[in-house]
């Protein structure tokens, strides 16, 4: 019994220890839709303006429109800027995380706020005929599906939002005459024409009109200092007028009129009555059509600009309200924080697209709109792969999100459960929710926007313990955005992770990766993008490894470097030299006009059957890619954007005629040493395989037969 006060002690501790280590049962998320909007915004306000820094992430509804808008390692810088673009512009955004983190220096770690805001694009105002359009990829649909995704919730309750060049839009026709689709000004501030009495329904309803309005004023004149008078007879003509008090002044509001007969009863109005004013109202929900009794020129004049000016207040407050989402990116701009996000550039396309502008059509004009609203962003997967102590660590493990996340800070990720050990100790992070604070919790769910924000600024505080920045030491003045150590990896994207192809938002360059930052990632040789044909629409029987020995069996065995197959009907073919890319656009175009039985026995005569093979440089290749178009085959795309050519020439080969170019080549054939050199290359080129040795041989000395005999004839 003596020893009850110590055993009791380590049991309060043990108990103590066991409450608090046990994790809460889901992760703290605040969940945002259209209901909850404008508080959790008053909030986030708070929030950001005090944050360190603020990590982002989205979910969408897809990635790529078609299988060849893939990133691809023969993709060049200006390509793959194209290919982010008309991905950002064709599918929607349905969930935006936010997470601010500030450092609390009194508890010695990050507190962290998580949003989840539903997002989706609602014709919230009908600026056009047309309603939003977005593609859905399925494998992106079943993914989200595969992680429980809400997708009632972002339909029925999304946010919608308007983008800064649609909110001028609207604007403008609030200010504009004919903005009567937005603010029903036309019954008011436009002279209403006299509509043609044609029929004797017409005639007859003016004349009612004109009768019952001038008894009504007639009425009102006599009893103005009783006020409004009872309506006597019950008729249905009585029925659709009531009298009623608007702005102060008596009033006539009609009910259950065609719009027809409302116009024709404005022109009644207009013409016959000068103290009556015809106003439509819009009210919160519904519109109101009135006759309006004002004793003077002057007080018309001044109910006309109250009407007015109701109807741009309220056209205001819808504006403000249909601008939605975007308030949260405009709060992010203005507040000028540090934005994290992981592999963001895909990310911060969307936000340009969906809340900014639409893209422009380079990279350099894109960088230097996201520059001016967003001037400092940190992607953390430039940060893991610019310390060499990180890349160590994330050698023999993915660089995605989630793996990053629990590699480096596994006291996180796992609820701080003491069993895991940690390579060295993880920056502390407390979430705060409304009324709840927690440090310890179950995983939360992975690929919902706001968590996922929260794990990328929880690998972006671990990434900066690694770097040597030392959140202990941080004070509330200091700015992130200045720091020495993080300015050099600031505003540094990848554009490509494949090939390491990095966006320097100052410039629009493209940026060299840091030293011994690829250890990650495999290397690829280098390419040279002069020495690349474009091929598509061949046989489809035809493989790239089969392309390749087609123009071998021509050109020589070393002539073609690679084949990079875009899809079943398209193919990048890299020659060795740029002279060999041109020889091979000539030789094809040579072969498909003399259409002569010897060309047929030609080694390319495989690539060219049926007669549809396309060939161009890398350029045609740009130009498809910049197309809003996109067909799931690459040679469909071709066709719809409008390329009817077969073969398109170099640049210094366009420059020449065509019968010039025959002329050349037909002199080159004649002349002996180029004859014997031709020879010799092409025995060269089959000089392993005596198998075709003979039969090369005798194709070759037909095709320069042939070439002799059409000079001869031309001449």
């Amino acid at each position: 019994t003596r020893h009850w006060p110590k055993r009791a002690f380590i049991l309060s501790r043990a108990l103590s220890r066991a409450f608090s280590d046990t994790p809460s049962p889901t992760f703290p998320l605040k969940h945002v839709t259209r209901s909850n909007f404008d508080s959790a915004l008053v909030e986030l306000r708070s929030h950001v303006r005090a944050a360190d820094f603020v990590a982002i992430d989205m979910e969408m509804t897809g990635v790529t429109s078609a299988p060849w808008r893939e990133s691809f390692e023969f993709d060049r810088f200006d390509i793959r800027y194209l290919k982010v673009k008309d991905s950002a512009e064709k599918f929607a955004v349905l969930q935006f995380g936010v997470c601010p983190f500030r450092w609390d220096s009194l508890k010695q770690s990050f507190i962290a706020h998580p949003h989840n805001f539903f997002v989706f694009p609602r014709q919230e105002i009908p600026l056009d005929r047309t309603s939003y359009e977005f593609l859905c990829q399925t494998t992106s649909m079943d993914f989200l599906a595969k992680y429980q995704f809400d997708f009632n919730a972002c339909i029925h309750e999304g946010i919608s939002y308007l983008s800064r060049g649609q909110e001028d839009e609207a604007r403008k026709r609030l200010i504009s005459p004919k903005g009567d689709q937005l603010t029903h000004l036309s019954h008011n501030l436009r002279e209403t024409m006299d509509l043609p009495l044609v029929r004797v329904a017409d005639v007859l309803f003016t004349e009612r009109m004109k009768k019952r309005l001038g008894e009504w004023r007639d009425d009102l004149l006599q009893n103005r200092v009783g006020g409004p008078q009872e309506e006597k007879v019950p008729d249905d003509l009585n029925q659709q007028f009531r009298t009623v008090f608007f702005k102060m002044r008596p009033a006539l509001s009609l009910d259950g009129f065609t719009s027809h007969q409302l116009s024709l009863i404005r022109m009644v109005t207009r013409k016959h009555f000068k103290d009556l004013t015809y106003v439509c109202f819009n009210g919160e929900s519904t519109s109101e059509e009135l006759v309006v009794y004002t004793d003077s020129e002057s007080d018309k004049a001044r109910l006309m600009e109250e009407v007015k000016n109701d109807h741009q207040r309220r056209a205001e407050m819808k504006i403000n309200a249909a601008v939605g989402f975007r308030h949260v990116i405009d709060l992010l701009s203005s507040e000028n924080k540090l934005i994290v996000g992981h592999n963001c550039i895909l990310d911060i396309a969307h936000v340009h697209s969906k809340f900014l502008a639409p893209l422009p059509s380079t990279a350099e004009e894109f960088v230097s709109c996201v520059n001016k609203y967003f001037p400092s962003i940190i992607d953390t997967k430039i940060l893991l792969n610019a310390d060499y102590t990180l890349q160590r660590k994330m050698k023999r493990s993915s660089t995605s999100l989630s793996s990053a996340f629990s590699l480096l800070c596994p006291e996180i990720a796992h609820g701080f459960t003491r069993n895991v050990l940690s390579y060295e100790p993880c920056v502390k992070v407390e979430v705060h929710v409304d009324e709840m604070r927690s440090s310890n919790w179950n995983s939360g769910a992975k690929h919902e926007a706001g968590y996922d924000a929260f794990m990328t600024g929880c690998v972006f505080a671990q990434a900066c313990s690694h770097l040597g920045i030392d959140f202990q030491l941080h004070s509330p003045a200091e700015n992130l955005t200045q720091n020495e150590k993080l300015l050099k990896h600031m505003n540094l994207l990848y554009l490509s992770w494949i090939n390491g192809d990095i966006i320097d938002l100052r410039t629009g360059n493209r940026s060299a990766e840091l030293s011994g930052s690829n250890m990650i990632r495999k290397p690829y040789r280098k390419i040279l993008f002069k020495n690349i044909v474009l091929l598509w629409g061949f046989p489809s029987k035809l493989k790239p490894s089969m392309i390749r020995d087609c123009i071998c069996k021509t050109l020589g065995p070393s002539s073609v470097i690679s084949t990079y197959c875009i899809d079943q009907t398209a193919v990048f073919v890299q020659f060795s030299k740029a002279e060999l890319a041109s020889d091979f656009l000539n030789l094809k175009e040579t072969l498909e006009q003399s259409n002569d039985a010897i060309s047929h026995l030609h080694p390319l005569s495989q690539l060219l059957e049926g007669g549809n093979t396309r060939a161009a440089s890398y350029e045609t290749y740009k130009e498809i890619c910049a197309s809003p178009i996109s067909k799931v085959l690459f040679a469909d795309q071709a066709e719809a954007v409008g390329i009817k050519w077969k073969t398109e020439l170099l640049p210094s080969d366009k420059e020449e005629s065509h019968d010039n170019t025959r002329s050349h080549l037909e002199s080159a054939m004649d002349s002996p040493q180029a004859v014997q050199k031709s020879k010799t290359r092409n025995t060269e080129d089959v000089v392993n395989d005596s198998s075709n040795k003979r039969f090369c041989d005798d194709i070759i000395d037909s095709f320069l037969k042939v070439e002799k005999i059409r000079r001869t004839t031309n001449l």
